[in-house]
């Protein structure tokens, strides 16, 4: 007697339901996972967070300027000093004058000391991805380098945005105007006085 066995197969993800996971909770959780990852290597470095990225952005690059360290990172000249200064004593970078600008410093890493970080922290991260890449095809894996670049191309984008809001925001409330007077703490004096005023 043969006994028929009714298999049913897995539901078929539509393209948009596949694209909401990608945009919504794939990248969510990825997001996390990168943030608490660098946060971690920071920590193992003993760095704080800011100092780990800046020291990605200077091994990326090569040679800097802490003028266009600012200009890239978006932090005051005031906190890129401090940066520096930091991976300076943490000996990751070492600083030179300008070739034809005596005021101005070039920032260039360390390669030892950015050698052991690799080693220690990023290799076996790379050697894991590797493994997780080894059954795509070239197809495949030409498609995820794609979306790789692509969206960090869009997060720079959106970066470039948001800094530009932050900007315009702060040219509309800029200091000494009515709005930024109203929004300062009161004195007890001041409040006692602007009471009287609104009353009577």
């Amino acid at each position: 007697m043969n006994v028929r066995v009714n298999v049913q197969k897995p539901p078929r993800v539509s393209h948009r339901e596949l694209v909401e996971q990608i945009v919504g909770p794939l990248a969510r959780r990825r997001s996390t996972a990168d943030v608490l990852f660098h946060h971690a290597v920071a920590v193992r470095l003993g760095l704080g967070p800011t100092d780990h990225k800046c020291l990605d952005v200077l091994r990326e690059r090569g040679t800097v300027s802490g003028s266009e360290l600012a200009a890239i990172t978006g932090l005051t000249s005031g906190a890129i000093a401090g940066v520096v200064a930091r991976l300076e004593e943490a000996g990751y970078l070492r600083r030179e004058p300008h070739a034809h600008d005596g005021r101005r410093q070039v920032l260039y890493p360390v390669p030892e000391r950015v050698r052991e970080v690799h080693h220690a922290v990023f290799a076996p991260l790379r050697e894991d991805v590797a493994a997780v890449l080894e059954p795509f095809d070239t197809h495949q894996l030409a498609a995820i380098a794609e979306f790789l670049a692509r969206t960090t191309d869009v997060l720079y984008r959106h970066l470039a945005l948001l800094r530009g809001h932050t900007l315009s925001s702060a040219r509309q409330v800029a200091p000494g105007t009515a709005s930024s007077r109203v929004s300062r703490p009161l004195s007890a004096r001041n409040q006692k006085r602007r009471g009287r005023r609104e009353w009577t």
